[in-house]
């Protein structure tokens, strides 16, 4: 008895464990770096047979033509769904914000299962999951779930290449005309 007893509160332990940890990495805004899209620079990310649309931007970058919308002059944040995700329309309303508080700043929804291509190219694994471009479409951040909104505007504010980005925030009192009228 003290046996099975033992076993239920190792079991126990370990998914608690695991559930923390799985917790903690949602939706966590991560730096991509040369690394394009999570994968390690030593394997090469190639388009599926038959062609890829628009496959011919570089490892660890977006075009406009993958999108099939124009990028931002400053940053673009693409979010990867699905028809049956939930989070998706959560993670939607923030980035919407965002993108409007910004200018030259713009959202793209990319639906997942129809954009099979690129969801292979850039390792989408889950959707929810968010990448934020620079004006040029090179990816600096990523995250799989649903992230915080002060971490998509950190986000867009390191790709905008802004220094200190809380005039989006609100938490400045001058403003210097930062902010969108």
């Amino acid at each position: 008895m003290t046996a099975g007893l033992f076993a239920l509160l190792a079991a126990l332990a370990c998914a608690l464990a695991c559930g923390v940890l799985w917790r903690r990495g949602n939706g966590r805004m991560r730096d991509v770096g040369r690394r394009g899209g999570g994968r390690g620079p030593a394997q090469a990310i190639t388009p599926p047979a038959g062609g890829a649309r628009g496959s011919g931007a570089p490892d660890g970058q977006v075009t406009s033509a993958e999108l099939g919308r124009p990028l931002g002059q400053r940053a673009t944040l693409v979010q990867f769904s699905s028809a049956f995700c939930a989070p998706c329309r959560a993670t939607r309303r923030v980035l919407t914000d965002v993108a409007s508080m910004v200018d030259g700043v713009e959202y793209i929804e990319v639906d997942a299962e129809a954009r099979l291509d690129l969801v292979r190219r850039l390792n989408v694994l889950r959707t929810p999951t968010v990448l934020v471009t620079d004006g040029s479409g090179r990816i600096v951040k990523r995250a799989s779930g649903q992230p915080r909104k002060p971490d998509v505007i950190a986000a867009v504010g390191e790709a905008a290449g802004v220094a200190n980005p809380t005039y989006l925030t609100g938490n400045e009192d001058s403003d210097s005309g930062a902010r969108r009228a």
